[in-house]
């Protein structure tokens, strides 16, 4: 028997059987492509030969089976994947609702501390202008320390200045209770300024607000005191607060690099000057002597009276400072909403402070309020 002994076939001349073991020994040359930040992707039709096919593309990197079924259907519905983590979504409640927390004590402290010092120095025109220029100096100071002074629209300014000198006029004439019950119509206001700036709001909204005005109004339906002048200024601080949010809110959306925070803090600033030179000429003359009064009034503990003026612009400032940053995230309607329950927390703070006489229905009617306060949020 004889051997044969013939040389094996070149390469050219394998079967098309052995191309795998060709692919086989050939991955580890174009290996370290697939170790690169981002691979070029090539398909098949830009390229001429077989190399193609080892050449890292999109579809050759390995995905595992929830990952493969969650971007095909993600192309099936021709939308992207959505985030299934809901901690962003918590976190931004929680934060909101510690900011409205801030909001409704920091309000309770200053309502208390502007009516004790009205009650001893009544030159609301003053105590308002002192509490802005506390604003001022609290803003300036953090503007400095960060070198970031933010330019502003001027038209929020105006408004609150209007509001805020016409809720101190108020608090000086009337209880703190009465003006918060005039106050409560406040929704009232956002609802139809809002109508006249093109947002419309079904029938149902405005049938909402109804009960959170009525139940408000029957909270502090014992500490109710007329007084032509206190209904006044605080109709008309309804009318210049509601303003100045709805601009406000126009504010934020327009000046994305703009927060609440720093909003406030122009407007403050810009309010200030509005109302300082108007104060000096209104009530301007009689300081002097009011001061004088007012040291007599607390036994001559000046440092009590001071304490007391300042603590109202401090205060003043955070509380208005907590309520801009929730203006960040919720509409007109719905800080009025909020301001408006506020005033629930303020009634009853006030009347167990002051030590006024309760009425069983100021718990119907805060009851009423969170009810009417439900559904106007269900809009």
């Amino acid at each position: 028997m004889s051997l044969n002994l013939t040389h094996p076939p070149p390469p050219t001349a394998f079967p098309k059987s052995t191309t795998a073991h060709r692919r086989l020994f050939s991955v580890p040359a174009t290996f370290p492509q697939l170790h690169r930040r981002n691979p070029p992707l090539i398909s098949a039709s830009a390229t001429n030969g077989d190399q193609s096919r080892f050449l890292p593309d999109q579809s050759a990197i390995p995905r595992s089976r929830f990952a493969v079924k969650s971007v095909a259907a993600a192309e099936g519905s021709g939308s992207s994947i959505p985030d299934s983590n809901p901690k962003p979504a918590v976190n931004q409640t929680l934060k909101l609702a510690t900011v409205f927390r801030l909001w409704y004590f920091h309000n309770v402290i200053f309502n208390i501390y502007n009516k004790k010092s009205l009650n001893v120095f009544p030159y609301p025109w003053f105590l308002a202008t002192f509490q802005l220029f506390t604003g001022c100096i609290w803003m300036l100071a953090n503007w400095s320390i960060n070198r970031r002074f933010p330019k502003i629209s001027k038209d929020p300014a105006l408004f609150h200045t209007v509001g805020h000198i016409s809720a101190c006029v108020s608090f000086s004439k009337v209880a703190v209770s009465f003006t918060h019950v005039i106050k409560s119509a406040e929704p009232v206001f956002s609802v139809i300024f809002s109508s006249f700036l093109d947002e419309i709001y079904p029938l149902k909204v405005w049938l909402s607000i109804l009960p959170i005005v009525f139940g408000c109004s029957l909270a502090a339906v014992t500490e109710v005191s007329f007084n032509l002048g206190g209904l006044s200024g605080a109709m008309i601080s309804n009318f210049g607060f509601v303003l100045r949010n709805i601009y406000s809110k126009k504010s934020l959306q327009n000046f994305k690099e703009i927060d609440g925070l720093n909003l406030y803090g122009l407007i403050s600033l810009v309010s200030f000057v509005y109302l300082l030179p108007v104060a000096i000429l209104v009530e301007g003359s009689q300081w002097v002597g009011g001061y004088k009064n007012a040291i007599v009034a607390v036994g001559g503990r000046s440092m009590e009276f001071y304490g007391m003026v300042l603590c109202s612009g401090i205060f003043y400032h955070l509380y208005n400072q907590s309520s801009y940053q929730a203006l960040d995230d919720i509409s007109p309607l719905t800080f009025s909403v909020g301001n408006t329950m506020k005033r629930v927390v303020v009634i009853v703070a006030t009347v167990l402070f002051f030590r006024n006489p309760v009425n069983p229905l100021n718990a119907l009617g805060s009851g009423i309020a969170i009810l009417g306060t439900f559904f106007c949020t269900l809009r």
